[in-house]
């Protein structure tokens, strides 16, 4: 007969169970050990046991154990398990990759703003990031183009409650645009970029179905180049319809811009 041991640890020292999670694909979650966040790929069996492979946002992968108390989900502790079919449903998500919330209103909107340079850098970010914009009552317009950026910013009048973030095309070292930010950064105004010519190269090649954007030679109309290029209709307009309607989820486009933008959105949002 099988003797019975009692658990004589103190209450306070013994672990507490934590949820189990099944592992469903897009599923974001956070390596406890090493901090690295991802969405779910795939779970495989292996030798050493069952694992998971995460993607980060900037499309690196990392393989995992599935060890107890191994994640971090929504900042609580999990246990991934391996998920079963007719298992519930994994939680939606925004195309940003935020986890979806249903039924929830759009936020009044917020003193601060994020300014970007024209309308299709706009449309792109309300493609990607619109659901999770509203959500947080950050309003997004344009500029169309930043010469007047200093007497933009002066008649915005940023403070502590009312930040402005300004998101720049082509913003390198030595541009117009670097001038530019430089007049206008401080406490409450934020300008960052990426170093794309126009914001048409911060999608993906391969979402768009080309090899990689074109080179134009300098004095040509940078987009009709690139329509001109590619064998497209010299319809800017048209061709970027095209652009934006490959344009699914933030795995579409460039860590480049990714990171600036989400870089935005925390900086407006932060508590004052």
């Amino acid at each position: 007969m099988r003797s019975y041991s009692p658990d004589l640890t103190p209450p306070w020292k013994r672990s507490k169970r934590v949820p189990e999670v099944p592992a469903e694909p897009d599923l974001v979650v956070e390596e406890v050990s090493t901090g690295f966040c991802g969405a779910v790929i795939r779970c495989e069996k292996t030798a050493e046991g069952p694992t998971v492979t995460l993607e980060d946002r900037f499309g690196k992968h990392r393989v995992f154990p599935l060890v107890e108390r191994g994640f971090l989900l929504e900042g609580q502790m999990v246990t991934l398990v391996r998920p079963t079919s007719g298992g519930p449903a994994r939680p939606a998500r925004t195309a940003s990759g935020s986890v979806a919330v249903p039924g929830a209103r759009a936020r009044v909107a917020r003193a601060g703003r994020i300014y970007v340079e024209g309308r299709h850098d706009a449309e792109l970010v309300e493609r990607v990031w619109g659901d999770d914009l509203r959500i947080e009552g950050v309003v997004v317009e344009y500029l169309e183009g930043i010469d007047d950026l200093p007497a933009i910013v002066t008649e915005f009048g940023p403070a502590p409650d009312a930040r402005l973030g300004v998101l720049v095309d082509h913003l390198v070292p030595g541009s117009k645009e670097s001038r530019l930010a430089e007049q206008v950064t401080g406490d409450d105004v934020l300008v960052v970029g990426h170093p794309y010519i126009d914001v048409w190269e911060a999608v993906k090649p391969s979402s768009v179905g080309i090899r990689a954007w074109p080179t134009v030679p300098r004095g040509q109309d940078w987009k009709t180049g690139v329509c001109r290029a590619l064998g497209w209709p010299e319809n800017t307009g048209a061709a970027w319809q095209r652009i934006l309607g490959s344009v699914h989820t933030f795995r579409d486009l460039e860590p480049a811009l990714l990171g600036r933008v989400e870089e935005l959105i925390d900086f407006v949002t932060e508590p004052v």
